[in-house]
């Protein structure tokens, strides 16, 4: 029966969903027209303001794209993946399979959305040498894990409040990530999540005659080589030295950090896993042939980003966020905010499939109204997080990494993330309002 209701939805977003580079360029004349069209500005003036605005968020570009980078390189790591191979010996069944890299997916998601990634879907790929299971669900499972990223340690959104010089901070202040990452209502969701998204994965199992399996020896791969060493140069890019002495001093780094009272940032977060990656890589030569790798997935923040600054501006500039947030104060009260907050959120995260973009466009949105409404700032800033998670599970951007490392299409896995996106967006809902 899933098979039946969900054929037809993923053979529609196959054939309508464009790439998030076509989203930002539609994103970017909408906001043009509504600029004129509702706040009566002048063309000419809001080309000039996109224009002036569009390299002003070139910190944060590279803090999303190292947050993804740094976290492949530690995920791709001879340890890390020593790791997966002994934890995947733990499932003996492909119930077992299904749940335990569902659980695997979460935590390293929650670590950090780029580990998470690509912890994921080499997991997957582990469980399946050893187990036969349906690949689809097995690679979607490995995905449904993704959602609990915003709500995590690497969030982007948490991260940036918590980050001094942040975008708003003139609005919020610094926000620290006790009241977002670690708080009651987040932690709360991020518990039932880890609970329910396994079982309905394990729920959505199909038959033996329903399966789809992949032949084992194609998921063979090759390991590590330190090439040549010929060269003098070659000794230095393959000395283990060098990467532990940088390593050490990164690590003593973020201990005087830590015990001198420092807390989560972006910048932070990012120099964490790069010390990690740096170290477990062994050699500079196998760290750089993972960035290789890894800076293929992050094309789509170098370009796209420009853009949501340039919206960003728009959207200030004109005065429309003033307008979109007197527009949410008519109807959302103090309490219901957060709601009406992850719902716009989920629905601009078709059009902005980045977390840090989709802040970009929605931060002075809602942060104006929360203000107004007397809306706790945090509760908030988090509802755009989840919100931008949320729909992630329909929207194949961030999936385009696990399909890449799996061998599979988005069609092949957005049948069982879609019952996922209804589970998930009820628990959300509840805990960003009740909670």
């Amino acid at each position: 029966m899933l098979a039946a209701v969900s054929k037809p939805l993923v053979r529609l977003v196959d054939r309508y969903l464009p790439d998030p580079y076509i989203f930002v360029l539609i994103l970017t004349l909408v906001v043009f027209l509504a600029a004129v069209l509702i706040e009566r500005q002048n063309p000419l003036a809001v080309v000039t303001m996109w224009g002036d605005g569009f390299w002003k968020l070139l910190e944060f570009s590279m803090q999303m794209l190292l947050v993804l980078v740094a976290g492949f390189m530690l995920a791709n790591t001879p340890f890390v993946k020593r790791i997966l191979t002994r934890i995947a010996a733990l499932a003996t069944t492909p119930g077992g399979a299904i749940l335990l890299v569902t659980l695997v997916s979460l935590t390293a998601s929650w670590i950090n959305w780029g580990f998470g990634l690509v912890v994921g879907a080499l997991f997957a790929k582990e469980l399946a040498r050893q187990i036969r299971v349906d690949y689809r669900l097995l690679i979607a499972s490995a995905y449904s894990g993704f959602l609990v990223w915003h709500g995590g340690l690497a969030g982007s959104i948490p991260l940036s409040v918590a980050t001094p010089g942040h975008p708003f901070e003139e609005i919020t202040g610094i926000i620290p990530s006790s009241q977002t990452i670690f708080s009651t209502f987040n932690l709360a969701i991020v518990v039932a999540l880890f609970v329910a998204v396994p079982l309905v994965n394990r729920m959505m199992l199909p038959s033996e005659a329903d399966s789809v399996y992949v032949d084992p020896a194609k998921l063979a791969e090759p390991e590590p080589d330190d090439g040549s060493l010929h060269r003098p140069s070659d000794r230095l890019e393959t000395s283990r030295t060098l990467s532990w002495l940088i390593g050490a001093a990164g690590l003593a780094w973020l201990l005087a950090y830590f015990f001198g009272g420092g807390g989560l940032t972006l910048n932070v977060v990012n120099f964490l896993f790069l010390t990690l990656a740096i170290i477990l890589h062994g050699t500079p030569r196998r760290l750089l042939a993972s960035l290789n790798e890894g800076i293929k997935g992050g094309a789509g923040i170098v370009i796209q980003f420009p853009f949501y600054a340039g919206i960003m501006a728009v959207m200030v500039g004109s005065g429309l966020a003033t307008t979109i947030s007197d527009w949410l104060i008519s109807f959302a009260s103090a309490e219901t905010l957060p709601f009406w907050t992850f719902l716009s959120a989920g629905i601009v995260n078709f059009f902005v499939p980045s977390g840090g973009g989709q802040w970009a466009v929605q931060g002075p949105v809602i942060l104006p109204a929360a203000q107004a409404l007397g809306t706790d700032m945090a509760r908030a800033a988090m509802a755009v997080a989840w919100g931008d998670a949320w729909t992630n599970m329909v929207q194949p951007f961030w999936a385009l990494p696990v399909l890449a490392i799996a061998g599979l299409n988005a069609k092949d896995i957005m049948g069982f993330c879609l019952i996922q996106l209804v589970l998930s967006g009820i628990i959300i809902a509840i805990g960003l309002t009740y909670l």
